[in-house]
C-alpha cells in the first residue's frame, strides 16, 4: 500500500484527501488508516508534506529512493541479463510473426516459417 502511495505521489504533489480517496477505493481502508501510512512514509523520509491553508500536500522525497537505487546497483546483475534475454526472445517472436504474416504462409509450404537462428554473440 505504501508503494502505491509513492506511485501516486511520483507525478507531483497530492493532498492527503486525494491520496486517501484513491487508496480507500483501491484497498478499502479508512481515511485514518491512509493517514497512518502517509505518516510512516513521511517519518521515514520517503515523503514530504507541506501545509497550504487547511490542506496538507504530500510529495515523494527522491533522496532516499536514490540511495536505494545506488544500493541496488550491486544486485542488478542478478536480474538484468535475464530481462535482456527475455527482451531478445520477445523481439525474435515478433520478428518471426511478422515474417510469417508477410510471407502468407500456408499449411503446405513451411519454408516461410523458417527463421535463421540468431547470430551468437562474440
Amino acid at each position: 500500500m505504501r508503494r502505491r502511495i509513492l506511485e501516486l505521489l511520483v507525478d507531483g504533489e497530492m493532498s492527503s484527501g486525494e491520496v486517501s480517496e484513491v487508496i480507500r477505493r483501491e484497498f478499502g481502508i479508512s481515511q485514518p488508516g491512509v493517514s497512518q501510512h502517509l505518516r510512516v512514509l513521511r517519518e521515514n523520509g520517503f515523503a514530504t508534506v507541506r501545509a497550504e491553508g487547511t490542506r496538507r500536500l504530500y510529495a515523494v522525497d527522491s533522496e532516499p529512493l536514490r540511495d536505494i537505487d545506488a544500493w541496488l546497483d550491486r544486485f542488478r546483475r542478478f536480474w538484468t541479463p535475464p530481462l535482456e534475454a527475455l527482451a531478445t526472445e520477445l523481439a525474435r517472436g515478433k520478428r518471426e510473426r511478422r515474417l510469417r504474416e508477410a510471407g502468407g504462409s500456408s499449411d503446405t509450404d513451411d519454408s516461410s516459417d523458417h527463421v535463421p537462428p540468431p547470430r551468437s554473440e562474440p
